[in-house]
């Protein structure tokens, strides 16, 4: 997906311009690059915001001012609106992570879309959410629900990014070696058996197979390196070494 069709990201009437820097550090984190700023309290464009934005400069440069969200609002197709609170009105209710997939499916036919986001203090008000076609609500603690703006950016965001990589699940990573073949392992254990051979319980013929079958799942359950092999050899011949 290329820049143009990534959605806006609208701040309605933000107080600090702090945060608005924050929140085009969570922007850019999420590989959003368009903001729209309705009716902003704090030059967007200060020291303040640019320091607080953290490198991610680029989208308070380029980003919209508009005096009221209508305007805002006005050339995009679909727009969705982040609230923590229940609000009386007759609209779909999505879970970031809907939400991002849905925006996905939408940005992906070509369609402008925005997400809308409210002041720091009291969120957006509903005359504001009557003019989205839906709802964001993040499931959170009951108790304690409310985000500051930077950290709402951030969350809806990233349940966006998310449906525009490809990114593993899961990595074992090895860094400068290699995970040992199934062979060396079990070499290893031949070896440390060998030097058990008169330790303990591994004398007793009916504690010996228990014992070995245990060492066995420990070395072969943990998917050892090569270099912690080689580890593990070292300490071996260490602890067998005669001390002075």
């Amino acid at each position: 997906m290329t820049e143009n069709n990534l959605p806006y990201v609208i701040l309605v009437e933000p107080q600090l311009a702090e945060n608005v820097g924050m929140a085009a550090r969570a922007m850019m984190n999420c590989g959003l690059y368009h903001m729209r700023l309705v009716n902003p309290r704090e030059d967007h464009l200060s020291a303040k915001a640019v320091s607080a934005s953290s490198n991610a400069e680029e989208i308070l440069y380029t980003a919209e001012v508009f005096a009221d969200t209508k305007a805002a609002l006005a050339d995009l197709e679909t727009v969705m609106a982040t609230t923590a609170r229940h609000r009386d009105q007759t609209k779909p209710v999505y879970t970031a992570d809907k939400a991002a997939s849905l925006l996905s499916e939408e940005t992906a036919a070509g369609h402008k879309c925005g997400i809308l986001f409210g002041p720091e203090r009291t969120g957006l008000t509903n005359e504001d959410i009557c003019l989205a076609d839906a709802i964001i609500n993040v499931p959170l603690n009951p108790r304690h629900c409310s985000l500051n703006l930077s950290q709402a950016v951030l969350l809806t965001g990233y349940e966006f990014y998310k449906t525009q990589i490809e990114a593993p699940r899961e990595q074992f990573v090895v860094n400068h070696t290699r995970l040992a073949e199934k062979e060396k392992v079990l070499g290893f254990c031949d070896y440390l058996e060998h030097k058990l051979e008169n330790c303990g319980n591994y004398k007793i013929d009916a504690q010996r197979e228990k014992l070995v079958i245990n060492m066995r799942n420990i070395f072969t359950r943990n998917r050892l390196t090569e270099q912690e092999l080689n580890t593990l050899y070292g300490i071996v011949n260490y602890l067998e070494k005669p001390k002075v």
